[in-house]
């Protein structure tokens, strides 16, 4: 089978040059010779990689394509599709990973006998891995003939990044050049679950693997989250009603665990493939709001211990199925919509679950750990019960619910997110040993932060309801409706520290206050402007006296904060976070230092803002520019003093669209000596401590508003006090 021409998009060019994509930009308008499109659209139009990397190579901008680039495009111009181009991949890469020795002996061979001797070897290491009842099948002589070449280029990749890591990086790249096909489950959120779920290693029957499944297996993020130790080898169900789905988890997880993989590719709730199984831990991620889920067909099915679930509520189908597929005291984390715990028509099996005691914990997640991105969704976390676990306290069974939802996160990655975990395990495991042990779980809270500054109140997080107070006409389960507001939760004396707080605040906006300028100045106002030599930040930095980087995403080493627009507008430190690996192909990440001046580049106005020492080490993110001065030049503080100029600003802005758009080059400052700068500088400095002692007393205000308005509507503070 004839490959198809391998095409690359500008993002992949950039990629491949080590370059930002505005760079491809330039290119392409500044090189007459620069390749012609060959596909795609006018606005996200492809280019022939051959062509591509000619050029690249003439300009001197890349000396090879690296191999793991020559692989993926070559995956990506399959004509089959890259899906069943992965499958073949995966099967052979299973091949050398468990035999490396036996492909060394036979990737010298020709390719006729290659093709020939092949097929039974992966058939053999499917079916030790996989089992009979595969959704792997083995390719033919003829199939593995037509990948050959695309199959030889990924093993010689395996070679050096190891056959598991081959696989990952070449999957990875499917998935995120389409991410409307796919449903991902981020690792930090499965690994979050895999917790929530408990040890399977030490609750499995004896004698007995452990087994774990995920009848909505997708991609398999939620099985590759239960890692277990090699001494404990486990066996994971997976199902997925997409084959190529159910064939791309099962080879993932065989190149990656030691443990038996068992995956089929139907419909979990129409055609249940593991119906004797009674695992020990299920995870499971499911569609949601599906109308077809086999309701008409199911009415009678003998999963529906709780209530059968109504037409609309496909998500309490697959709650009962992963209670129906656990063993007696065993555990299931479900990720769900926020009406799943509220929806009136699913109330009479919500009610069910908590009178059994099948229903342990709901928990509220931030909007964005997951898609859809704008819903905050929920967890719920789950126990069969029987098998000698405590399912609820002496005083009667209890539900923990948590809200982390109003808790800052950039995703399920980062520094942002570990708190949100650790708020969320802080509680259950609470909750877990008190309610095991006969005590009283505490109500846990957390210091209420705006805009990054301590507010000194308590935020409550989480609560341990008695199962009694939910079961009511309503039944919702909704975290929020039932924990106190922040008032009733850390009392009266935390709002009487705030206001001592917004007290002292506004008590420095005064000391910080600009005088009045002098009578001499304001009756000179009327004389003619001053006119001063004036340059421009273009200008600077082609002599340069400053060095000009624009923000965006790049390889960083670990985890680190990122600066957004919005961080900078606001006045707040860095809150995105950056979840990439070291050593991809792209542009570096823009760590800031001390003295950087950072420019937001939409937005309209007139904004700049001197990177302190708090700030520093942050990459730059999306829509910023930054500019870093040559100290013996440039004082920093005047040049973003003279930048935030709104005629400055207004001069240099352009609009595109609806949004306008600053051109930093443009901006204006006078030629002024270093000593001269420095005494603007100085008052500009000043400004700024008054801006944010302003911003601060805004927070403070808002923050002591909103406690004293809770405290008077849920009684804590009386009218007469």
């Amino acid at each position: 089978m004839a490959e198809h021409q391998a095409e690359v998009t500008a993002a992949e060019i950039a990629r491949l040059a080590g370059v930002g994509r505005a760079a491809v930009s330039n290119w392409r308008r500044r090189h007459a010779d620069f390749p012609r499109p060959v596909g795609g659209t006018e606005t996200s139009p492809s280019f022939a990689l051959a062509d591509v990397e000619t050029w690249l190579r003439g300009q001197g901008k890349i000396a090879e394509l690296p191999l793991r680039e020559r692989v993926w495009q070559q995956l990506a111009a399959q004509a089959e599709g890259v899906v069943p181009a992965l499958v073949r991949i995966g099967s052979v890469l299973l091949v050398v990973r468990d035999h490396p020795d036996l492909w060394q002996g036979l990737a010298g061979r020709p390719e006729a006998e290659l093709v020939e001797l092949l097929p039974p070897l992966v058939d053999h290491a499917l079916d030790s891995r996989l089992g009979r009842d595969r959704p792997v099948h083995t390719p033919t002589g003829r199939e593995l003939a037509s990948a050959l070449p695309l199959v030889r280029a990924a093993v010689e990749l395996a070679a050096d990044l190891g056959a598991r890591q081959t696989y990952e990086f070449l999957l990875g790249r499917h998935l995120d050049a389409n991410p409307r096909l796919y449903t991902l489950t981020p690792p930090g959120l499965a690994e979050l679950m895999a917790t929530l779920a408990g040890p399977v290693v030490h609750t499995a029957a004896a004698g007995q693997r452990p087994s774990v499944l995920d009848p909505a297996a997708g991609t398999g993020a939620l099985l590759r989250a239960e890692a277990l130790p090699p001494a404990h080898p486990a066996v994971l169900y997976g199902v997925d009603s997409d084959p190529g789905q159910a064939a791309l988890t099962a080879l993932r997880l065989a190149l990656e665990s030691e443990a038996a993989i068992r995956v089929a590719a139907v419909d979990s709730l129409r055609s249940d493939p593991f119906p004797e199984l009674r695992a020990d831990a299920v995870l499971c991620h499911p569609p949601f709001n599906e109308r077809d889920w086999g309701y008409d067909e199911l009415s009678y099915d003998a999963r529906w211990e709780y209530g059968l679930p109504p037409r609309v509520e496909s998500e309490l189908a697959w709650v009962q199925h992963t209670l129906a597929r656990l063993r007696d005291g065993g555990g299931a984390v479900l990720l769900l919509p926020p009406a799943v715990a509220s929806r009136r028509s699913g109330r009479r099996i919500r009610a069910e679950l908590l009178r059994r005691g099948a229903l342990r914990a709901v928990v509220a997640l931030p909007a964005g750990v997951a898609p859809p991105q704008s819903v905050p969704l929920h967890l719920w976390v789950l126990r069969r019960p029987g098998g000698g676990t405590a399912a609820m306290s002496p005083g009667g069974p209890e539900v923990l619910l948590v809200d982390v939802s109003a808790l800052p996160t950039a995703g399920a990655d980062g520094a942002e997110w570990q708190s949100v975990r650790n708020a969320v395990l802080e509680a259950w495991e609470s909750f877990e040993r008190a309610t095991g042990a006969g005590g009283t779980p505490v109500a846990r809270g957390r210091r209420r932060t705006t805009g990054g500054v301590d507010t000194g109140t308590a935020v409550p997080l989480s609560r341990v309801v008695p199962v009694l107070e939910l079961l009511d006409d309503d039944v919702d389960l909704a975290p929020a409706r039932h924990l106190p507001s922040s008032a009733g939760a850390g009392g009266l004396a935390e709002l009487g520290e705030l206001s001592s707080r917004l007290s002292d605040t506004l008590r420095r906006t005064v000391e910080l206050t600009p005088p009045p300028p002098p009578a001499e100045a304001a009756s000179a106002q009327s004389g003619p402007a001053v006119r001063w030599t004036t340059t421009t930040v273009g200008e600077l930095a082609r002599t340069g006296a400053l060095v000009m980087r624009a923000g965006g995403a790049g390889a960083v080493e670990g985890q680190v904060r990122v600066l957004t627009d919005q961080d900078v507008l606001a006045g707040t430190g860095p809150t995105g976070a950056a979840a990439l690996l070291a050593g991809e192909q792209g542009e570096e990440a823009v760590l800031l230092r001390e003295g950087d001046v950072v420019v937001p580049v939409f937005g309209g106005g007139s904004v700049a803002r001197v990177v302190d020492a708090d700030t520093a080490g942050a990459a730059l993110g999306r829509n910023l520019q930054v500019l870093r001065p040559e100290a013996a030049a440039l004082d920093s503080w005047f040049l973003a003093g003279f930048l935030r100029g709104s005629a400055n600003a207004r001069q240099a802005s352009s609009y595109a669209s609806t949004a306008a758009r600053l051109d930093v080059r443009r901006l204006q400052l006078p030629r002024l000596p270093l000593a001269e700068q420095r005494r603007y500088g100085a008052h500009f400095r000043e400004l700024a401590a008054f801006e944010e002692a302003l911003r601060q007393a805004g927070r403070f205000g808002d923050q002591l508003v909103r406690g004293l308005h809770d405290a008077l509507t849920d009684g804590t503070l009386p009218p007469e006090a």
